[in-house]
Order: structure tokens, then sequence, then C-alpha cells
């Protein structure tokens, strides 16, 4: 009898278990992170959706596009979280991609109105450096000097991506120039940003391609102000980080809930002190203390998703071939 009751438990609890809705998220590794925002925002989505959320991390920002292209209308993915404006028309083209129905009172510098993808912080690319370090004040001056910089794969990443965007936006048909100027400053490219971060950290590189909020983190959370980011004069690219639902998902409501959830206080407020980012829409209490100490770029750039992406294989061959020399 006790065995009948406890082989009636089980089935029972298997049951609700299959019952439960399941949403899988891909996004960035370091998203995911223990330190990251997935952690925090799983546990409060969760609290709300009766359902279980899946975050899985697929490699750097650049990298979830290419797999959501190789995994096609087969993937199991409901939502991609991670890729920004440099990638959303390519992504677009694939057709794999639904409209959303989230709406906010962005703080986003520009306006938005994409009706398939929905963004969730911003930022401005930034090469960052210990605070004793005499910093460049642009793209000449640092090709001029012996700074050793370390960079990320613009095929895998999206900061990586967004500094050929960078120097193609400010330099335009001089980019190549500028690009072979640099390649004796690159003293790596890695695969993703925590790898390029992590040989900064370690003192292997002078300077490393991040963000003008990068330095928040450390002031914050470890209360070192021994880094800062440099301002360039020409200007600072501007990265807008976005998700979207996939027309193939299974769960398309619960994926419209998230969105919505998505551009909401419970995950807009996690979003500076975890992906160190500014939010996409600000929380109530505003930014923590700290992101006033942050450099604000004097001209923002930023490419239209059209022209980011008509611009893309160009830049690519321009970086490629500096670097080959």
């Amino acid at each position: 009898m006790k065995y009948l009751m406890t082989t009636a438990a089980a089935l029972c609890a298997s049951a609700a278990w299959a019952e439960t809705p399941v949403l899988q998220v891909y996004t960035y590794d370091s998203f995911v992170a223990d330190w990251g925002p997935g952690p925090v925002i799983e546990a409060a989505f969760e609290e709300t959706c009766a359902c279980d959320l899946q975050f899985v991390g697929a490699g750097d920002g650049a990298a979830l596009l290419a797999r959501i292209k190789l995994e096609g209308a087969r993937s199991d993915a409901d939502i991609v979280l991670g890729m920004d404006t440099n990638l959303v028309a390519a992504a677009k083209e694939t057709g794999l991609f639904a409209p959303h129905s989230a709406s906010a009172d962005y703080a986003l510098p520009i306006t938005w109105a994409d009706d398939t993808f929905v963004p969730f912080d911003f930022g401005y690319f930034a090469f960052v450096h210990n605070a004793d370090v005499t910093p460049p004040a642009n793209f000449r001056e640092l090709a001029d000097s012996d700074l050793k910089i370390a960079i990320q794969d613009p095929r895998s990443s999206t900061p990586g991506l967004g500094l050929l965007m960078w120097v193609k936006e400010a330099y335009g048909d001089e980019a190549p120039a500028i690009w072979a100027d640099l390649s004796d400053n690159v003293l790596t490219v890695t695969k993703g940003w925590s790898e390029s971060y992590g040989l900064f950290l370690e003192g292997e590189a002078d300077m490393v391609l991040s963000y003008t909020t990068s330095p928040a983190y450390h002031l914050i959370a470890e209360e070192d102000a021994t880094k800062a980011a440099a301002a360039f004069d020409e200007g600072h690219y501007m990265q807008v980080e976005v998700a979207g639902k996939l027309a193939g998902s299974d769960q398309p409501e619960l994926a419209d809930t998230f969105l919505a959830f998505m551009v909401g206080e419970g995950f807009q407020s996690v979003i500076p002190t975890t992906n160190w980012m500014y939010p996409a829409v600000t929380p109530a209490a505003g930014l923590p203390d700290g992101f006033d100490t942050l450099i604000t770029p004097e001209k923002a750039l930023l490419m239209s998703p059209e022209d980011a992406a008509a611009a893309r294989d160009e830049a690519l061959a321009e970086w490629r071939d500096a670097l080959a020399q």
C-alpha cells in the first residue's frame, strides 16, 4: 500500500512537471554567469510565470545569430537575447523571428520603433585602461602609441563588430589606413569579451575593448577606482542590445510575457549592477551611485541596422586584411 501511494505521488509530480511550460532563451555566456543578470532574472520571472525559464549560454553576442541560422526552424529556443542593432537587419532576413507586443517608455538616446526586436539595455564602446596610464584621445593617437590592446573577434562578438562599425563610422574611407596603423597595437583577438577583459585584468594588455560603463563594476562591486575608460574625440559607437521571439516558438504567449517583463522594473533594475550597462527603461530608483562618475561621450555614433548590414562585409575585410599583414 505504501509503495502504491509513493508511486501515485511520483506520477502526480511527474504530471505536474510535464505541464510546467518551459521557456528557453538563448543568450551570451556572461549573461548567464553567476555574477551576471541571468540567475536573478530567472528567479524573478519564475515567481510570476508558473513556468520554467531556461537561459542557454551560446557564446558571445554575434555567435547567437550564427547558431540560430544553423538550427533554423528546428531550434528549441523561444527567444534570442543579446544581439544588437548591428545584427538586427541580418536577423530579420532569416525570417525566423516574429513580431512582438511589448511596449515601454524607453530611456534610449534614440527613438525605438521596431516591431520585431525589443531593447533591454544600451552602452557605448570604449577602451578601458588602468587609471595610471595616460590614454590616447582618439584612434590616431592610439595607433601612434606603444599601448597594446586586447579586442574581440567581430565574427563572434558584438563588441568586436561594434569596434569595426566605430572605426568605419568615424573614418569612412580612411578606415583601412586606421586599421593598418592599429595593427601593431593589437596584442590579441579573442573569441569573446570575457577572455579579452580577463587578459587586461591579468596585466597582459594595456587597454581592452569594453564599455564606458565597465569602470562602474570595479568602483561599485570592488570599491576599486583604478580603472577608467578613455574618452575619444571622434565619438563613441553606441550599442543597443535586443531580444526577439522566434516564429517557431511553441510558447509564443509566454515569450510575449517574458518580453513585456524584460522592459519592466523586475528586469531593468537588475541591469546596471549585473550586466553593467545602461537600462533601456530607467528604474524607479534611478541609476546606482557610481554611474555619475563615468565619462559621457560628447558624440554618439550609431549606424542604422540597414547601414550596418551594408557596411559589415567591407569593414570585416578591412580589419582582416590589416591584421593579416
